[in-house]
């Protein structure tokens, strides 16, 4: 069930109406079982790898707050990380490696007898593993007490809004506002709505759009020239911010409207001036995880020199090889590891030449700044998308010297329009925090976005949209 489908218009419909006409004490079984019903809508039956992860971390948690043995606490700790590990490694990262140890056993001629695992990613299962990773370890860390509620719980792991594609939340965030009373809030509704129509519109206006023309080029990149590569990359990098933004912001906008805040994803990530800030706009709940969990475990930018080089690409390393088991991703990865080592040996080799002082940057300064890094990125888009490194490197190639006519589609007027219309509002957005402060803003103000919205949702929309990008993830 797709947020982009009548069928889940119809679901959150149903659901809605439920939830403030029950009790307080029944609103957590409703969004349960909603959630086991969403989710079962895709595979019915991987909604039982979910059972087992949830039932594993709610007894480990417990039993980390319980006994005051820390090798104990550590052993029930390593038991729940070990086995969420081994769940995704299996449907998702053995194939990878069996087929590499493949294709290295045929080069050295040896016998390699094992075969590929013929299973189907389960969906969201990054998503919901590491949101159950950072349960368990922020108990054992004594930061969140363990939840005795079991079904409190379970809906911690399955909540429907961001079970498939995050965001990923940590449990001080959301936990305890399953335990709160809601109330019905028309504001609150109001608000929520226009969230959800915005993120609707990005997905279903922009990225859809931007994808007709994204997977045409990139599907048969070997038959067009480095101009119209290069015009489709751009188009990629707006279809994957708006495809994924657009996820988070519906997700945010629904969860709203039950007074259950989600934490914010994305923040006007390509007005970045550095690769450090992108990263702190981009996928903010995976950027603060892997940071939190990853980055300052391993001594983060408190050891010396020659190890923090190591750290900072050892996250990005495992930041890509998350998104997916390929080597484009693992490229894509190492290439936003690359840049930040670069960036840090940058900003010390100014602080050494006495040019750090300077803390105002000018407009045109700032500008060329947010450009440089936009291409950055962009170069590194080309590997994620890819379908393979080799294909990637061939783009790049061809990329690097745009000859020829651009291919033209006329799909590409709507993109180029909601592109627009995207960047304009990030703009807005991040000058007045515009999302978080709707209140302030004139009813008539607020009714006209939401029907420019509705208007061009109805007349721009594409029918018969993609499935989420991240969802594969």
């Amino acid at each position: 069930m797709l947020f982009n489908s009548f069928s889940f218009l119809t679901f959150f419909v149903v659901v809605t109406v439920l939830f403030f006409a029950l009790p307080h004490a029944l609103r957590w079984l409703l969004l349960l079982l909603a959630s086991c019903f969403f989710y079962m809508c895709f595979v019915p039956i991987y909604i039982l790898i979910l059972a087992v992860t949830i039932i594993i971390d709610y007894v480990a948690a417990i039993c980390i707050e319980d006994t005051s043995d820390s090798r104990k606490k550590k052993l029930f700790l390593l038991l729940s990380i070990v086995s969420l590990c081994v769940m995704l490694f299996v449907f998702k990262y053995f194939n990878f490696f069996n087929n590499n140890f493949a294709v290295l056993a045929a080069a050295l001629q040896w016998n390699y007898p094992i075969e590929a695992l013929r299973i189907a990613l389960p969906i969201g299962l990054s998503f919901h593993t590491f949101q159950s990773l950072s349960y368990v370890i922020e108990v054992y860390r004594g930061r969140q007490k363990a939840e005795r509620h079991f079904g409190i719980y379970a809906l911690y792991v399955m909540y429907f809004p961001q079970l498939v594609a995050g965001p990923i939340e940590r449990p001080q965030n959301v936990l305890h506002q399953f335990h709160e009373r809601k109330y019905f809030d028309l504001s609150r509704l109001q608000d929520g709505l226009t969230l959800a129509l915005w993120g609707l519109f990005k997905k279903v206006v922009v990225a859809d759009s931007l994808a007709i023309y994204v997977d045409s080029i990139y599907n048969n990149s070997i038959q067009h020239n480095g101009a119209t590569l290069l015009l489709a990359t751009y188009c990629f990098a707006f279809q994957i911010y708006c495809d994924f933004s657009g996820y988070s912001d519906i997700a945010r906008g629904v969860s709203r409207i039950y007074g259950i805040e989600l934490m914010k994803n994305f923040d006007a990530p390509y007005f970045s001036t550095s690769i450090s800030e992108f990263w702190t706009r981009w996928h903010i709940s995976l950027s603060t995880w892997f940071r939190d969990y990853v980055y300052i475990p391993l001594g983060g930018n408190r050891v010396s020199s020659g190890r923090h080089p190591f750290n900072l690409m050892l996250v990005f390393l495992l930041s890509g090889f998350w998104h997916g088991a390929n080597w484009t991703f693992i490229v894509w990865g190492a290439l936003h590891g690359t840049y930040l080592i670069v960036e840090r040996l940058w900003s010390t080799a100014r602080e050494w030449w006495g040019l750090a002082a300077n803390e105002k940057a000018g407009l045109l300064w700032t500008a060329l700044s947010m450009l440089l890094v936009f291409h950055l990125v962009l170069v590194a888009w080309v590997f994620f998308r890819a379908s393979d490194v080799s294909t990637a490197f061939g783009i790049v190639r061809r990329i690097l010297i745009p000859t020829g006519q651009i291919f033209f589609d006329p799909i590409l007027i709507q993109c180029v329009l909601g592109v627009v219309i995207v960047i304009v509002a990030d703009w807005w957005t991040r000058r007045t925090n515009y999302w978080d402060n709707l209140k302030l803003y004139p009813l008539s103000f607020r009714f006209t976005a939401c029907l420019m919205m509705l208007f061009g949702i109805s007349l721009l929309g594409v029918e018969k949209g993609s499935q989420f990008i991240y969802f594969q993830f």
